[in-house]
This record gives C-alpha cells, structure tokens and sequence, in this order.
C-alpha cells in the first residue's frame, strides 16, 4: 500500500507560480511511475505530468507542456510540479498517484494508476 499527501494547493493570481509537493510512504516500487492530474469542476480527470523514481524521463500533457515541471527527491519521496505562468483555467484539484511503469502510465492514463492522493485546491484568480 502506497499513502500519497498532496500539499501546495492556495489561491493565486493569474501569471503566478506555485508549486505542489506529494509525499510517498514509500516508492511504489523502483521502476515506478508518479503522476499528477487535475480535475475542474464539470470535467474530467486531465493529466498533467508524470515522471519516474528512477531515471530522467518526464512526460507531460498537452495543456501544461512548457509551463509546468515535475520533479522528485528520491530522499525524501517526494514529487513535485512546479507551475508557472498559471492561467485561470489551470483552476483544478490537483491529484499525484502512483503506478507501474507502463505505456498507459506515461500515456497519463488515470485507470492504469493504482494509488491516489486526496488531492489539494489550485485557484487562479483573473
């Protein structure tokens, strides 16, 4: 079992950066995958970026590529995604989880992760 804790999440304004930290009770394993996804009210589930315990490759959506950036402390079990540049519709609950390395994983496919956080409020004022 995997406990995942989002933190981070506040209220902002348009242009400004933030960053959102997810604490691991433990890797899921080394080749693992950890992702972040946000949900806006009335939609669903986006995926927003995913990267791996172990390794260099990142992989990110569409609608965040260029301005976001996920990274981790292996030491600490930590992920995180470092936002820039927010605009109001990033507006979202923002979720980590947790997943096998697989094509459906780095693909942001949400089925495919097995573990999930509570997830923290992101709110980009105009």
């Amino acid at each position: 079992q995997v406990q995942l804790v989002e933190s981070g999440g506040t209220l902002v304004q348009a242009g400004d950066s933030l960053r959102l930290a997810c604490a691991a009770s433990r890797r899921n394993f080394s080749s693992g995958v950890m992702g972040w996804f946000r949900q806006a009210p009335g939609k669903e589930r986006e995926f927003a970026a995913a990267i791996m315990w172990s390794g260099t490759n990142t992989w990110y959506g569409d609608s965040v590529k260029g301005r976001f950036t996920i990274s981790r402390d292996n030491a600490k079990m930590t992920v995180y995604l470092q936002m820039n540049s927010l605009k109001p519709e990033d507006t979202a609950v923002y979720y980590c989880a947790a997943g096998p390395l697989t094509t459906a994983t780095v693909n942001g496919d949400a089925r495919a992760y097995d573990y999930w956080g509570q997830g923290t409020q992101v709110t980009v004022s105009s």
